[in-house]
């Protein structure tokens, strides 16, 4: 681009002009502007921890609702939380990606069965779920519990089923999951922290 000297000194009085009027207090930027809320002023904070890996990340989510009856609050942020032990604020690419994992269309909010033999999964309750889950749990230790070894000395075992443990839970949690877990008799018994 090729810039006469007229052209030159006009854009140079109009930069000088320009640059006075803001030092007057004419910038407009700041005539402009305007004060915005910020976003989570409003939110409900709550303190959870990441489900993905074995290390246990504290999160901080915000969500916003008015906590009406029967209103739904909706998780609008979510970010580590800086008090926590484990992480102290930082999260990692799973982590920091959680509110779409939150959001997600395909994420399973509910129980669901498929019967043997069948290509459809059905939903249902959580109630259905659990019941499920303590009759079958029964029915293989009563069938498959081993009171006695061959030799005669009492063993108490479980041997054809398992349990593997959520592992950020807290250690209170954990101690009481191996105590039930063990008293029931099995001994393939593990913890995500380990998988």
């Amino acid at each position: 681009m090729q810039v006469t000297r007229r052209q030159f000194f006009r854009i140079c009085a109009a930069g000088v002009g320009s640059s006075s009027l803001a030092a007057l207090g004419f910038a407009p930027g700041e005539a402009l502007a305007e004060v915005r809320a910020f976003k989570l002023a409003r939110a409900t904070e709550t303190r959870n921890t990441c489900p993905y890996c074995s290390v246990g990340c504290g999160l901080l989510m915000y969500s916003l609702g008015d906590k009406a009856k029967n209103a739904h609050a909706e998780i609008i942020h979510i970010e580590g939380d800086p008090d926590h032990p484990v992480n102290r604020g930082t999260l990692c690419p799973k982590g920091a990606g959680l509110l779409d994992f939150v959001h997600s269309p395909n994420r399973l909010q509910y129980p669901e069965y498929r019967a043997p033999g069948s290509k459809e999964w059905t939903r249902i309750s959580w109630d259905e779920a659990f019941d499920r889950i303590a009759r079958l749990m029964k029915a293989d230790r009563d069938g498959n519990f081993v009171a006695k070894n061959p030799d005669g000395a009492t063993v108490n075992r479980w041997t054809t089923t398992g349990f593997l443990a959520a592992s950020a839970s807290s250690n209170e949690t954990g101690y009481l999951t191996h105590k039930v877990v063990r008293s029931l008799g099995m001994l393939a018994f593990d913890n995500q922290a380990r998988v």
